[in-house]
């Protein structure tokens, strides 16, 4: 009997087409930039020659989007983790300093929602937990799309918040914190052991926006990892079976990734070492008062207009983190 070939087993038949379906993309889009470097090139000739305003002005205009363009296809050339391509999982957490830090984490969750629309991903809720008053206490979320956990790596670590609190009366500066973990979403079926004593399952209510069944039945699963300390929980899914899957996939994830950060120091960049919430650990400030100012304190990368990177601008700081592991070789 004849083996079987590749394109027999349809999961690595899908993940080629996949593959190859991204590479075209990114030929069709160099050709597209090339043909496009070219037409301002002649704009800019057409422009000096007949001394027109208007042909500089457009010149400029469609200078600005090859600007963009080019550097979103740079930036995917320094994807080359071996994680880079999956989905992401974000989870964050917000710090001491009560409905400020749950604000914040509310915040920076519309940030992300906002850049993930603008890059056509996909976002999935996993676990939600409301603030006290106002806000978000913790939110786990699945980023899907081409190079999700590749471009998101960048964020992991702990985000301050310096403004006038709208929930002081008053009206003083206030400082709050809100830390974000980030791990590639590994569909392949891990070979990790999972002991049943190392682990405690527990099940609770779902909560936050949903369909029928939330709040009304204990769907959630939150699994505990006796040995690491490490936490799972999922309740976005229908079922009690269906949460505890995620939640198990979720574990033997980051377990394999401890494991990988225990043998081989290369792969350091795949999660963030795990820091307190507070002060001298945040990676990236976002000051709104007495100025407005963003700055990433791993790569210096700094951005003014704040308001702009709340609202998902954030591939400027992705960029520098980026070429700054492509420098240090990791």
């Amino acid at each position: 009997m004849e083996e079987p070939g590749f394109w027999d087993e349809p999961e690595k038949a899908q993940e080629k087409t996949k593959e190859l379906s991204a590479l075209k993309n990114d030929i069709t889009e160099y050709e597209e930039l090339k043909q496009s470097y070219e037409d301002i090139e002649t704009l800019i000739e057409m422009g000096y020659e007949d001394d027109d305003e208007e042909l500089a002005k457009e010149a400029n205009d469609e200078l600005v989007t090859f600007v963009e363009r080019f550097e979103t296809l740079r930036m995917k050339t320094l994807l080359t983790g071996e994680y880079d391509g999956c989905d992401a999982i974000l989870k964050l957490n917000a710090g001491a300093g009560g409905t400020e830090s749950c604000d914040w984490a509310s915040m920076l969750y519309r940030m992300y929602c906002r850049w993930a629309e603008r890059h056509g991903f996909a976002m999935e809720v996993l676990d939600y937990l409301d603030g006290d008053e106002a806000g978000i206490k913790s939110i786990t979320v699945e980023i899907k799309g081409e190079n999700a956990y590749g471009y998101m790596k960048s964020e992991k670590g702990v985000h301050r918040l310096v403004r006038i609190s709208p929930f002081n009366a008053a009206g003083k500066r206030q400082t709050s914190f809100v830390s974000c973990d980030v791990m590639p979403d590994i569909e392949e079926d891990l070979d990790v052991e999972v002991r049943d004593e190392d682990i405690r399952i527990d099940t609770y209510r779902s909560s936050g926006a949903g369909g029928q069944h939330i709040n009304k039945t204990s769907s959630a699963i939150r699994i505990t990892h006796f040995p690491t300390g490490i936490v799972v929980q999922c309740q976005n899914e229908r079922s009690q079976h269906m949460n505890k899957e995620k939640a198990m996939q979720m574990l033997k994830a980051k377990l394999y990734i401890l494991e990988q950060q225990k043998t081989a120091e290369n792969l350091a960049d795949i999660r963030g070492e795990v820091t307190e919430i507070g002060w001298g650990n945040q990676i990236r400030s976002y000051v709104l008062q007495p100025y407005t100012m963003v700055k990433d304190h791993r790569t210096n990368e700094e951005n003014s207009n704040a308001q702009s990177v709340l609202d998902g601008n954030i591939d400027s700081f992705m960029n520098a983190y980026l070429k700054s592991l492509a420098v240090k070789g990791e």
